[in-house]
Protein backbone atom coordinates (compact mmCIF):
# COMPACT_ATOMS: atom_id res chain seq x y z
CA UNK A 1 0.00 0.00 0.00
CA UNK A 2 1.11 3.40 -0.55
CA UNK A 3 1.61 6.34 1.38
CA UNK A 4 -1.35 7.97 -0.30
CA UNK A 5 -3.78 5.27 1.19
CA UNK A 6 -2.75 6.01 4.73
CA UNK A 7 -3.30 9.85 3.82
CA UNK A 8 -6.39 8.68 2.61
CA UNK A 9 -7.77 6.47 5.29
CA UNK A 10 -6.12 9.63 8.15
CA UNK A 11 -8.32 11.67 6.42
CA UNK A 12 -11.87 9.88 6.01
CA UNK A 13 -11.19 8.80 9.78
CA UNK A 14 -10.94 12.79 10.80
CA UNK A 15 -14.09 13.60 8.64
CA UNK A 16 -15.95 10.80 10.23
CA UNK A 17 -14.62 11.90 13.17
CA UNK A 18 -15.92 15.29 12.64
CA UNK A 19 -19.65 14.76 12.47
CA UNK A 20 -20.42 15.95 15.89
CA UNK A 21 -23.19 13.19 17.22
CA UNK A 22 -23.70 15.47 20.33
CA UNK A 23 -24.68 18.96 18.10
CA UNK A 24 -26.98 16.81 15.66
CA UNK A 25 -29.17 15.28 18.93
CA UNK A 26 -29.55 18.63 20.57
CA UNK A 27 -30.45 20.11 17.09
CA UNK A 28 -32.81 17.46 16.24
CA UNK A 29 -34.60 17.26 19.47
CA UNK A 30 -34.36 21.26 19.99
CA UNK A 31 -32.30 21.39 22.60
CA UNK A 32 -29.90 23.87 24.13
CA UNK A 33 -26.15 25.22 22.37
CA UNK A 34 -24.30 22.11 23.96
CA UNK A 35 -21.07 24.84 23.44
CA UNK A 36 -22.66 27.39 26.06
CA UNK A 37 -24.46 24.99 28.64
CA UNK A 38 -22.96 22.79 30.67
CA UNK A 39 -19.07 21.92 30.52
CA UNK A 40 -19.44 23.39 27.09
CA UNK A 41 -18.20 20.66 25.04
CA UNK A 42 -20.23 18.52 22.39
CA UNK A 43 -19.83 14.76 23.63
CA UNK A 44 -22.11 12.59 25.61
CA UNK A 45 -21.43 13.37 29.03
CA UNK A 46 -22.37 16.93 28.64
CA UNK A 47 -25.29 15.74 26.61
CA UNK A 48 -26.33 13.67 29.10
CA UNK A 49 -26.26 15.96 31.72
CA UNK A 50 -27.80 19.10 29.70
CA UNK A 51 -30.72 16.57 27.97
CA UNK A 52 -31.04 13.25 29.54
CA UNK A 53 -30.31 9.65 29.55
CA UNK A 54 -31.69 9.19 26.04
CA UNK A 55 -29.99 11.71 24.90
CA UNK A 56 -26.63 10.83 26.08
CA UNK A 57 -27.07 7.07 25.42
CA UNK A 58 -27.58 7.96 21.98
CA UNK A 59 -24.73 10.43 21.33
CA UNK A 60 -22.54 7.76 23.08
CA UNK A 61 -23.64 5.46 20.32
CA UNK A 62 -22.86 7.28 17.65
CA UNK A 63 -19.71 8.60 18.80
CA UNK A 64 -18.80 5.26 19.35
CA UNK A 65 -20.25 4.06 16.14
CA UNK A 66 -18.58 6.53 13.95
CA UNK A 67 -15.33 5.54 15.49
CA UNK A 68 -15.78 1.77 15.31
CA UNK A 69 -16.70 2.75 11.81
CA UNK A 70 -13.38 4.38 10.95
CA UNK A 71 -11.14 1.78 12.65
CA UNK A 72 -12.81 -0.88 10.57
CA UNK A 73 -12.24 0.43 7.17
CA UNK A 74 -8.80 1.28 8.15
CA UNK A 75 -8.06 -2.45 8.96
CA UNK A 76 -10.03 -3.69 5.82
CA UNK A 77 -7.55 -1.10 3.68
CA UNK A 78 -4.44 -1.63 5.96
CA UNK A 79 -4.57 -4.45 8.56
CA UNK A 80 -3.92 -3.09 12.25
CA UNK A 81 -1.84 0.04 11.78
CA UNK A 82 -4.76 0.67 9.58
CA UNK A 83 -7.43 0.82 12.04
CA UNK A 84 -4.23 2.71 14.50
CA UNK A 85 -4.33 5.44 12.26
CA UNK A 86 -8.26 5.49 11.23
CA UNK A 87 -8.47 5.42 15.55
CA UNK A 88 -6.20 7.63 16.05
CA UNK A 89 -7.79 10.32 13.66
CA UNK A 90 -11.23 9.62 14.10
CA UNK A 91 -10.36 10.81 17.99
CA UNK A 92 -8.71 14.18 16.71
CA UNK A 93 -11.98 14.52 14.49
CA UNK A 94 -14.10 14.41 17.53
CA UNK A 95 -12.16 16.86 19.65
CA UNK A 96 -10.84 19.33 17.18
CA UNK A 97 -13.88 19.03 14.54
CA UNK A 98 -13.94 20.51 10.99
CA UNK A 99 -17.30 20.79 10.60
CA UNK A 100 -17.91 23.28 13.61
CA UNK A 101 -14.82 25.31 14.28
CA UNK A 102 -12.90 22.80 15.63
CA UNK A 103 -14.59 22.27 19.18
CA UNK A 104 -15.85 19.45 19.86
CA UNK A 105 -15.97 16.59 22.63
CA UNK A 106 -13.35 15.19 25.09
CA UNK A 107 -12.80 11.88 22.92
CA UNK A 108 -14.23 9.21 25.49
CA UNK A 109 -17.31 7.84 23.45
CA UNK A 110 -15.12 8.32 20.02
CA UNK A 111 -12.03 6.02 22.24
CA UNK A 112 -14.55 3.31 22.89
CA UNK A 113 -15.05 2.12 19.86
CA UNK A 114 -11.43 2.91 18.88
CA UNK A 115 -10.34 0.59 21.57
CA UNK A 116 -12.86 -2.68 21.29
CA UNK A 117 -11.98 -2.76 17.42
CA UNK A 118 -8.11 -2.39 17.70
CA UNK A 119 -7.43 -4.15 20.83
CA UNK A 120 -10.73 -5.98 21.92
CA UNK A 121 -9.82 -7.82 25.26
CA UNK A 122 -7.87 -4.76 26.97
CA UNK A 123 -10.87 -2.55 25.81
CA UNK A 124 -13.40 -5.29 27.63
CA UNK A 125 -11.44 -5.08 30.64
CA UNK A 126 -10.86 -1.52 30.55
CA UNK A 127 -14.29 -0.68 30.12
CA UNK A 128 -15.05 -2.70 33.34
CA UNK A 129 -12.61 -0.65 35.18
CA UNK A 130 -13.77 2.82 33.74
CA UNK A 131 -17.80 1.50 35.19
CA UNK A 132 -16.60 0.32 38.16
CA UNK A 133 -14.92 3.64 39.26
CA UNK A 134 -18.10 5.59 38.34
CA UNK A 135 -20.38 3.53 39.90
CA UNK A 136 -18.36 4.21 42.91
CA UNK A 137 -17.42 7.81 42.68
CA UNK A 138 -19.95 9.04 40.39
CA UNK A 139 -17.32 10.80 38.52
CA UNK A 140 -17.30 10.34 34.83
CA UNK A 141 -14.19 11.97 33.97
CA UNK A 142 -11.97 9.83 36.63
CA UNK A 143 -13.46 6.51 35.39
CA UNK A 144 -12.92 7.62 31.92
CA UNK A 145 -9.36 8.70 32.60
CA UNK A 146 -8.57 5.85 34.72
CA UNK A 147 -10.14 3.37 31.49
CA UNK A 148 -8.18 4.94 29.07
CA UNK A 149 -4.87 4.45 31.52
CA UNK A 150 -5.25 1.03 32.16
CA UNK A 151 -5.77 0.41 28.28
CA UNK A 152 -2.41 1.68 27.32
CA UNK A 153 -1.06 -0.08 29.93
CA UNK A 154 -2.28 -3.43 29.03
CA UNK A 155 -1.86 -3.14 25.06
CA UNK A 156 2.02 -1.39 26.26
CA UNK A 157 2.69 -4.23 28.88
CA UNK A 158 0.85 -7.70 27.25
CA UNK A 159 -0.67 -7.11 23.54
CA UNK A 160 2.15 -4.95 21.78
CA UNK A 161 4.79 -7.96 21.19
CA UNK A 162 7.35 -4.77 21.88
CA UNK A 163 6.16 -3.09 18.85
CA UNK A 164 7.19 0.62 19.95
CA UNK A 165 4.52 1.92 17.45
CA UNK A 166 1.76 -0.29 19.11
CA UNK A 167 3.28 1.21 22.36
CA UNK A 168 3.52 4.69 21.36
CA UNK A 169 0.23 4.90 20.17
CA UNK A 170 -1.50 3.32 23.20
CA UNK A 171 -0.16 6.03 25.39
CA UNK A 172 -1.13 8.77 23.16
CA UNK A 173 -4.78 7.81 22.91
CA UNK A 174 -4.39 7.95 26.76
CA UNK A 175 -2.52 10.88 27.11
CA UNK A 176 -5.28 12.74 24.56
CA UNK A 177 -7.75 11.76 27.27
CA UNK A 178 -6.34 13.27 29.84
CA UNK A 179 -5.27 16.51 27.40
CA UNK A 180 -8.66 16.78 27.32
CA UNK A 181 -10.14 16.00 30.81
CA UNK A 182 -7.24 18.91 32.17
CA UNK A 183 -9.97 21.42 33.66
CA UNK A 184 -11.78 18.27 35.39
CA UNK A 185 -8.69 17.32 36.95
CA UNK A 186 -8.60 20.70 38.39
CA UNK A 187 -12.05 20.41 39.51
CA UNK A 188 -11.74 16.61 41.09
CA UNK A 189 -8.62 18.48 42.82
CA UNK A 190 -10.70 21.16 44.48
CA UNK A 191 -13.47 19.19 44.92
CA UNK A 192 -16.12 21.19 42.47
CA UNK A 193 -16.68 18.40 39.62
CA UNK A 194 -19.86 17.64 38.83
CA UNK A 195 -20.59 14.08 39.68
CA UNK A 196 -23.14 11.70 37.62
CA UNK A 197 -26.74 12.45 38.23
CA UNK A 198 -26.17 16.13 39.17
CA UNK A 199 -28.00 18.91 37.41
CA UNK A 200 -25.20 21.56 35.76
CA UNK A 201 -26.39 24.99 34.82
Amino acid sequence: MTILTYVLVGAVAYLLGSISTGLLVAKLNHGPNLREVGSKNTGASNVLRTMGLRNGLITFAGDCGKAALACGIGYWTLGQYGAMLAGLMVILGHNWPVFFQFKGGKGVASSCGVMLVCFPIPALISYVVAIGIIAATRFISLGSMCMLTVFAILVSVFFSGGDLLVILWAVLLAALCILRHRTNIGRLIHGTESRLGQKVK
